[in-house]
Parts: structure tokens; sequence; C-alpha cells
């Protein structure tokens, strides 16, 4: 046999009022939306009729007047006093594409501040005036009273709960109703006053219409934008703008939007408008047809939105691209402030990947220039994956007229290794900082066989820290030693470096990874450098050994290499000894 779930209507009404709005102050914009459903209602009957809203406050005590279609007794009922039954509203023509509220629990934020909800309703369509009464405990009274209200339309008076007096202040009301309601398309007053506005910013025409745009930026987001994008899509019945920031945006915090449902501010920080990589652009839109979450202060992810978002994001960088075409300066001046957000999109739009290879300047070390003028100049792109090698190779590669780019900037590698989708004659490699040491002179074989005893001792000094020594010839002289490690190397000494300081269990798994690099790491003495060939006549074996320790160290610390705890104490011994054969002992 069914049963019927037993409902505890005031627990209800205390779960929906305390705990489905994030704020008190939403009890003022349901107030309006009801209103404005009201009287969209009744001016699809009778396009004539009037349309307007105003408020009057006073202590503790809010009423809200409407000339809207009005309620019978029984739409009373089945509107006021059933929570979640949304089928009359419909029958009764609320249309749900039509209007604001969706839900039918929009009154039930009144409970967030008052105790006492009054309704006095009279039906455009002729009939009586009802008054409803409702408590936050779950009781309400249905009652005639004609002589209440003349004309159609509805009032809605609310009584404060202890505690929530200011939220029935006049200033308060006011400014929340202009917030919520500035753009509505019904005059809306409070205590006389009006708080709507002439238009949304975007209803404009003519000359006025981008100064009207920008005014709004300043006056309710507070900068001046870089630019205007107008948006649009008929799909989710959304018009709007895109304010391009002027200052660099945070590509990691979650970028949010002024989103207004049917001229009624949904929310000031709605999220998920935009695609993530759009985080240099804040919105303000108007749409009809995304759907909004259960407390009206959020956008309902769903394929509509998704839609919307793709729609969008293909008119933003529509702009990026005309702007590239019809206003260079301006692109650059763009780019120089919102490089992230382009290089983000550039990974996944080939579009926007050609704009970036035109004109995203990088860092190289021969100075900066775009993509395009690199390969113009030196055919295919040599690249290193972060800043630290960059540091390492720049000078020395430029001594030996080898031109790279330094991928260690936020996607810059990403972007490099997309470039043969542009054009496969693109030729981009990676550059193994070991590939240097082809482009170093050899020595004569007399040279060589005279520095036998030097490598020699000088290889006995870096065996305990698993270091060749080797000699070559090159440029800049000034540099006396350059440490190179290959990449194979390089992870298996990281992965070293962290098994060692891993607990047992890990320290194990990172074993079972680690295999033998075919390479050591190379410490190359530059034979053209005065103090290596002052170095290698040395005779003295102890002295040889210290200065080979303390060029590795330098060679270390200039090219950012890490500082293992052998390479610390083999710098610390090779230090203090030279400071030891600089300094005599003293006679006794």
């Amino acid at each position: 046999m069914d049963q019927t779930f037993q409902v505890d209507l005031r627990g209800i009404v205390d779960l929906l009022s305390h705990h489905l709005y994030s704020s008190p102050r939403v009890y003022v914009r349901e107030l309006l939306q009801n209103a404005v459903d009201a009287i969209t209602a009744r001016r699809s009957a009778n396009p004539d009729a009037p349309g307007a809203i105003w408020v009057e406050t006073g202590p503790g005590r809010l009423v809200v007047h409407d000339t809207g279609v009005g309620l019978t007794e029984p739409q009373v009922h089945e509107l006021l006093a059933t929570i979640g039954r949304s089928s009359k509203r419909d029958e009764i023509g609320f249309a749900r594409g039509e209007f604001l509220g969706q839900f039918g629990i929009g009154l039930l934020s009144a409970f967030l501040v008052a105790d006492e909800v009054q309704v006095v309703t009279r039906p455009a369509a002729g009939g009586p005036t009802t008054k409803w009464i409702g408590y936050a405990d779950g009781r309400y009274r249905v009652a005639s009273v004609p002589s209440e209200r003349d004309e159609p339309g509805t009032t809605v008076t609310l009584t404060a709960r202890r505690g929530a007096e200011q939220w029935f202040e006049a200033p308060t009301v006011a400014e929340l109703a202009r917030l919520f309601g500035a753009l509505l398309p019904y005059e809306v007053r409070v205590d006389g006053k009006p708080v709507t506005s002439d238009g949304a910013p975007w209803d404009g025409t003519g000359s006025d219409r981008r100064a009207a745009l920008v005014g709004y930026a300043q006056d309710m987001l507070g900068f001046t934008p870089f630019d205007v994008v107008e948006l649009k899509s008929p799909e989710a019945g959304l018009v709007g703008v895109a304010y391009v920031l002027p200052f660099p945006a945070n590509p990691a915090e979650r970028v949010t939007h002024r989103v207004y449902l049917k001229r009624m501010l949904l929310a000031e920080n709605a999220e998920g408008l935009l695609p993530d990589w759009a985080f240099f652009v804040r919105c303000v839109v108007d749409t009809s047809q995304l759907r909004p979450t259960a407390n009206r202060e959020a956008l309902y992810d769903d394929d509509l939105l998704e839609s919307t978002r793709e729609a969008l994001g293909a008119q933003l960088r529509g702009w990026l691209v005309r702007l590239g075409t019809t206003a260079p300066r301006r692109l650059a001046d763009f780019l120089a402030i919102h490089h992230l957000g382009v290089k983000a999109l550039a990974l996944h739009d080939d579009e926007l990947l050609q704009l970036v290879d035109r004109w995203l300047p990088v860092e190289t070390n021969v100075g900066r220039m775009t993509l395009v003028e690199y390969r113009e100049r030196y055919g295919e792109i040599r690249y290193v994956a972060s800043t630290e090698e960059f540091r390492q190779l720049a000078a020395v590669a430029a001594a030996q007229d080898l031109a790279i780019v330094n991928g260690g900037y936020t996607y810059d590698s990403e972007i490099i290794e997309r470039l043969p989708r542009l054009d496969p004659n693109i030729e981009v490699a990676r550059l193994d900082p070991t590939e240097l040491a082809t482009r170093f002179d050899t020595l004569d074989p007399g040279d060589e066989l005279a520095l036998r005893g030097f490598l020699s001792t000088a290889q006995q000094a870096l065996d305990p820290v698993g270091c060749e020594v080797t000699v070559r010839a090159f440029d800049p002289p000034s540099l006396p030693a350059m440490y190179l490690v290959d990449r194979s190397a390089a992870f298996a000494a990281e992965l070293r470096a962290t098994r060692d300081r891993a607990d047992a269990l890990w320290s194990q798994v990172l074993g079972a990874l680690d295999q033998p690099a075919d390479t050591r790491p190379q410490l190359v003495l530059n034979h053209r450098s005065p103090l290596v060939r002052r170095m290698t006549t040395l005779d003295h074996p102890q002295l040889i050994t210290l200065a080979v320790e303390g060029l590795y160290g330098q060679a270390l610390l200039l090219g950012y290499h890490p500082i293992r705890p052998a390479d610390a104490a083999l710098l610390n011994r090779s230090f203090l000894g030279l400071i030891d054969q600089a300094v005599p002992e003293e006679n006794p």
C-alpha cells in the first residue's frame, strides 16, 4: 500500500529561506521579481496595462505595490501556499520562458527577514480582493477583503523579525532595489524616488554608444577598459559586452562576470560564462534563456551554457584576429598586458597560434624578436625548455653563433612545438646542453698530449661527484669553464636526489626507476681562458685539485644548477684550501 511523505512544513520553510539563499539581501530581488512577473503577465493580455512598482519603507516594515495581473483566491492557494509546484504557474499565464521566477519559492526569501508576510491581491480579470497571511512556522490564512485594494495588482507587506530591522531601513532598501532592478523595463520607485536607469548600456545607438559602455565600466566595475567587445548569442537570448582589462589578470583566479536575467541582476560574480583562457575580460550581459540555479544566484551549467561559452569565446577570438589585421600597434599594446591569455588560447587555436607567431616577441640570446623574425634570420628554431637552461647557455651559445629561444616562460615551449601545425616546413628542435660541446674547437694533438697529466689529476678530483673533465677552446675567453649535463643525466640526478630525501617505501620505488645515464655531466675547461692555461702549467697536484674543484663549484653556481651535499662539501673544501694556499703561515 502506497504511503504519503510526511513533511515538516516549518522545517521546509526554514531550510529554503535560511539555507537556499546566500544573504538576506536577496529578499528585495525576489519581491521585485514577483512584481515584474505579475506586470509581464498582465501586459501579455493587455499591452496598454500600467507597469509600475513602488516600494514604501517604514520602521520595521516594508510594502511593495505592483500593477500586475493579480491572483484569484484559488490561485493564491496554488502559488503562495504550495511549495515546489510550478505547473499551476504555467496554467494561469506565468510561462516559464517569459518570466523571471521558475521555481515558485521566491516568496520564501521574505522569511529571511520577516516572521510574517502579508499579500493583498486583486485579479485583473475581475473578482474580489484576497488577503493571504503567511507565517515562518508554516501556517497561513486566506480571506476575501474587497475593500483593501481598488485596482488590479498586488501589495506585499513584510513585518521585520527581531534582529533584521536593518534590512528595512530606507537607504538599504533603495540600494538593493537599485542593485538588482536598475535595468528593469518597468519603473521602480523607493519612497517616491526612481531607482531604475534609462536602460542597459548596450541599448544605446550612434556615437554615444561606446561612451555609454565605457562609462558603465568606470561606474560599475571601477576601471577604464582597454577595449570593449560586444557580445551576442541568439540561442541564449544573450546580449552584452566584454570589457578588456587594462591591467594584467591572474590566470589562476576564477573569472567572474555580472549577469542579468531578463534585466534583473542574477549575480555580480557569476562563473563559467567564458572559457577559462579568457581571463583578460570581465563581462556584463543580459540573457533570457540561460537557466539560473534554484537560488537564482548563479548560472546552471548545462548544454546551453556550454554552447554559449563556446560562442562567446569565438567572438573574443575573432576580436583578437581582427585587431592583428587592422590595428597591429594596438594588438602589441594588448599583448604587452595580456600575453598569457593569448598564449593559453594559442595552445588550442591555430588562428591565435598564427597571431602569436607573428606578433608576440620571445626572448632569445640575440635579443627579443617574434618567432617569424627568428625563422627569417636563423631558419630552424632551437630552444631550451627552462629559464635556468637559458641562463646557463645563452652567452656561450651566442659566442658560437648559435641563436636559441628561451622557452621557459609559461606556454612558450608548447607554442614552439605546435608551430609545425601551421606549416610542416617549420623546423623546431630542443637544444640539449651537451650539443654545445660539439661546437667547441678541439685542441691540437700536441696540446692534448701535453695536458694528459693535468687532465688525469683533474679527473681524479671530480670523480667523487661523477663529473667528467674535458678541455676545449671556445668563446668567450672570459668564461673559464662550463658545466654541461644532458637531459637524461639531469633526470637521473634529480631522481637520485629525490630518492635520497624520500621515505623507505618511495625510495625503493624510485630506485626501481633509476637507470644508469649514457653520459656523465661534463666540466668543459676553456683552453682560451688565460686562467685555465695557467692552471694547466701547474706541477702541484694539490693545487690542480683545488683549482679544478673551485671552477667546478663556480660553474654550478653560474649555471644555476642544483647543489647537492657532495657538491657543497667539495666547494667548501676547495674554497678553504685555496685561501689556505693564499695566506702564508706565520714565521715562528
